[in-house]
């Protein structure tokens, strides 16, 4: 993508108000109409944690927001209005609310199949119920777990998750992969047993080299459960770490530290390229919408992007 492009995209998103859309230059208007067949829209989420009723209207934070239902209603909207539609998940499906003490994950994972849930990467907690929890429910998800640096050779889940997968959406190659958080310290020994983890940052750029060079995809997203990033340790490995120490991701969906961006954040990699880097708080109380226009050699010609807000104006 052509950086000069790439900035102004940006800048205007960075003019734009909290969750409002990104402000286009006029000039990118007219390529983005006659263009909307080389559209592609990518919804996500992180941090769910089991939040499957809205919170309560009496909750002095997030009052009546969130919500699977009301959910599941915008995301059948926005597919119904754009033809490319990726909906992917960062990590911490699981735990916070009673669905999940009674059903272990059961419920959540039959309502994301509902919803359409392209690919999901596990975050710590998702390991709460041990591995034979996991599996046990795993089947209700129709969807692929993408696990880049958790290596299950040794465990019941040896076999059960993918270190990445390509998505072609009208011609044009998708590579996703996924990175999770070093358990030791988060999650009991019990919990993971054998599970070896990888070095996020080494994991990341081995499979961006497979899918960028390898599978020539013409978009390579990481979808990470690491944490946005950590002032009280900056050297602990996080999304904006990953970002600046590897070379050929387009964007990192993140999880893990809850964190609400207004919007995507741009950082530089080490080749000098621009990396988008999102992650839309927890509960479900937004979902994340970036939406990519690419050009007849299908290459990225703009972007904007429209984290969307869950609340009673979604009618179920």
């Amino acid at each position: 993508m052509d950086r000069k492009q790439f900035l102004k995209t940006i800048g205007g998103g960075t003019l734009a108000m909290t969750l409002a859309p990104n402000l286009l230059l006029a000039e990118n208007l007219n390529f983005l109409e006659k263009n909307s067949a080389n559209k592609l829209t990518i919804l996500h989420t992180n941090d769910q944690h089991s939040r499957i009723e809205p919170f309560d209207s009496s909750y002095s934070r997030n009052p009546n927001q969130g919500g699977f239902a009301r959910r599941a209603a915008l995301i059948q909207k926005i597919r119904k209005e754009e033809s490319n539609v990726l909906l992917l998940d960062s990590g911490d499906i699981f735990q916070g609310t009673p669905y999940f003490n009674f059903f272990g994950g059961e419920l959540e994972f039959k309502l994301m199949s509902m919803m359409g849930y392209d690919a999901a990467t596990m975050g710590n907690h998702d390991f709460d119920n041990g591995l034979e929890g996991f599996k046990k429910v795993q089947p209700n998800a129709k969807f692929p777990f993408i696990c880049s640096n958790y290596d299950f050779k040794n465990t019941i889940l040896d076999g059960q998750t993918i270190p990445y997968k390509i998505f072609n959406k009208n011609g044009i190659k998708v590579g996703i992969f996924g990175v999770g958080i070093q358990l030791e310290g988060l999650v009991g020994k019990k919990q993971y047993l054998e599970t070896k983890y990888l070095n996020p940052v080494e994991m990341a750029q081995q499979y961006s080299d497979v899918l960028r060079n390898e599978k020539k995809c013409d978009l390579v997203i990481c979808l990470s459960h690491i944490g946005y990033d950590y002032k009280d340790d900056p050297k602990k490995v996080s999304d904006k770490i990953l970002a600046t120490q590897t070379e050929g991701i387009d964007l990192i969906l993140g999880g893990h530290t809850h964190t609400f961006l207004p919007e995507p954040q741009n950082f530089i990699n080490r080749k000098g390229k621009n990396v988008l880097v999102n992650q839309v708080g927890w509960a479900g109380l937004l979902l994340g919408k970036i939406d990519f226009y690419f050009d007849k050699n299908k290459n990225v010609k703009n972007i904007s992007w429209n984290n969307q807000v869950i609340d009673d104006s979604i009618l179920v």
